[in-house]
């Protein structure tokens, strides 16, 4: 009987909504949860199927037209999320709990903050029955926990509001201080930090390396074909499962047009490397980079400095390179804080985690004091 409720819940995908209607939702989705990026994975059969999220997309309705959303997911395990819940999963089981499915709100494979229960900023109460409503769900379909990855301020203040368990960790981020060019931020680095950054970029560029840009609207088809190989190699590499293929990127260029952007990395005119990246009116986000050679300072180049030099000449405010990495804090990359909230139905398996996130957490805060000391940005 559970399973064919679950069935019946997951039988409407993405695709299924009106563009406009779902990201008209909010004021911006961002890039991740924009009806173009969800559509494309599904689409291109990188959500859905047998790949273990499986789309159930929610709604709150108010005087008859929908005013929040979530993109809700039914989750046979826990990988794309980086909101790690191994140990979580583990213990359940040993309780004789099957952590697996799970009700997941999240952006797929996506590290970055944004809004999970759209349009929450407008309709606090309305985005409160969405919660209330995912945890009936969890009674109703003999789940044992739901979550919502990386979301913004206004769904904390809703998720805190309805008692869910806090979970944060950091990442790191750039912002543009009204540098004027790079040269301009380099100068307001410390000596050893921008000692090391110049010799990085130096090996790079007197090896023979070059980079060029280009967006959605202008990639040709070997460009394509480059993202998809350099995705799939360095996947490979790490003995991973890609989660992504060459359709999904086809369609997200075109759907994305300017939004979407790659910086290919090429040596004596032959191309080799390069990172994907998405953009808004205000920031960047690296996402996958991927190389057919092995290369090291290549990888900081494209994917680091080649990032902060376009937000400085594009005058967008910050640059979020994707998640962990304390080596990029010297590369002018600072700590700050995401989130998630966890519903856990079991009361004893709550406690547990409760415990387990107030021991993490005292251990993220002293950590983040630590790392205070590997600020490299000179004292004002």
């Amino acid at each position: 009987m559970t399973s064919c409720r679950i069935e019946r819940l997951s039988q409407r995908p993405f695709s299924g909504f009106e563009e406009t209607a779902w990201n008209g939702l909010c004021e911006s989705t961002g890039p991740f949860v924009d009806w173009r990026f969800l559509a494309s994975a599904e689409e291109a059969g990188c959500t859905g199927g047998a790949t273990g999220w499986r789309p159930c997309p929610l709604t709150e309705p108010a005087e008859g037209d929908v005013v929040c959303a979530a993109p809700a997911w039914l989750k046979e395990h826990s990988h794309g999320e980086f909101v790690f819940d191994f140990a979580w999963a583990q213990a359940s089981r040993q309780a004789g709990m099957p952590w697996y499915p799970k009700l997941l709100v999240a952006a797929p494979f996506t590290p970055v903050t944004g809004p999970r229960l759209l349009g929450a900023e407008s309709h606090p109460r309305s985005a409160l029955r969405l919660v209330r409503r995912m945890e009936s769900l969890v009674e109703a379909l003999d789940l044992w926990s739901a979550g919502v990855n990386f979301c913004d301020p206004h769904d904390a203040g809703v998720l805190r509001e309805a008692g869910w368990l806090e979970r944060f960790d950091w990442q790191y981020h750039w912002s543009n201080d009204g540098y004027a060019d790079f040269d301009d931020f380099l100068g307001r680095l410390r000596r050893k930090p921008r000692k090391n950054i110049l010799a990085e970029r130096r090996r790079v560029h007197e090896a023979g390396w070059r980079f060029r840009w280009r967006d959605g609207a202008s990639l040709e088809e070997s460009e394509i074909d480059l993202v998809d190989r350099c995705y799939q190699t360095t996947f490979a590499l790490y003995g991973n499962l890609p989660s992504l293929n060459r359709e999904f990127f086809t369609r997200a260029a075109s759907r994305f047009g300017q939004q979407f952007l790659i910086c290919i990395a090429d040596l004596h005119g032959e191309d080799l490397a390069c990172a994907v990246f998405w953009r808004d009116g205000k920031r960047l986000y690296g996402r996958y980079w991927g190389s057919l050679v092995d290369t090291r300072d290549v990888h900081f180049e494209t994917c680091y400095y080649q990032g902060v030099d376009y937000c400085i000449r594009h005058g967008l405010e910050g640059f979020e390179p994707g998640a962990q990495g304390e080596h990029k804090i010297r590369r002018g990359f600072l700590p700050s804080r995401t989130r998630s909230f966890h519903y856990i139905r079991h009361p004893g398996l709550r406690e547990g985690v409760r415990r387990w996130l107030a021991a993490e957490g005292e251990y993220l805060e002293n950590r983040r004091e630590q790392l205070q000391a590997l600020d490299p940005f000179k004292a004002p």
